[in-house]
């Protein structure tokens, strides 16, 4: 993990998203980049369009980046009421940076922002990588039932 760059981004990412900064301050095309990255390295974040990927990030007040050089290599964000609860979303990992303690340093990264400090309970949903959230401090929820309301049936 060495020459990495972490950008603690204001909320909704505006140097990001609309200019496509990355480390250092440097144009870099980030939202392009970012879009690639989440093609290549989620299944559930495939072929969004950039024009969602600037509002996630516009409505998201938790943003996260890790960098090698000019490269891409991890994602994630959050979203809250700064007091009761949280979610972290999109968190990904580029495949070839996983297992290296990237993701736990993302993870840790986007928990120690004053937006989250002082929320009372923070959830994520994942589907195959729960063993990797518990090594985090995660713990699954048995008294709650995940409940979705898919609004392309209204």
């Amino acid at each position: 993990m060495q020459d990495l760059s972490i950008i603690n981004h204001l909320s909704g990412a505006p140097g990001l998203r609309l200019a496509g900064l990355g480390p250092y301050l440097l144009p870099t095309k980030g939202i392009l980049k970012l879009k690639a990255f989440l093609d290549e390295n989620t299944f559930w974040a495939q072929n969004r369009s950039i024009k969602n990927i600037k509002k996630l990030l516009a409505e998201s007040s938790v943003i996260v980046t890790i960098w090698e050089g000019r490269r891409l290599v991890a994602f994630g964000r959050a979203t809250g009421d700064t007091i009761y609860r949280a979610a972290l979303w999109d968190i990904a990992v580029a495949k070839d940076k996983q297992r290296l303690g990237v993701g736990k340093l993302l993870i840790k990264e986007i928990l120690k922002s004053k937006k989250l400090k002082d929320v009372e309970r923070i959830y994520l949903m994942t589907t195959d990588q729960s063993d990797f959230y518990r090594q985090v401090g995660f713990n699954p929820v048995t008294s709650q039932e995940l409940l979705v309301f898919n609004t392309s049936n209204k």
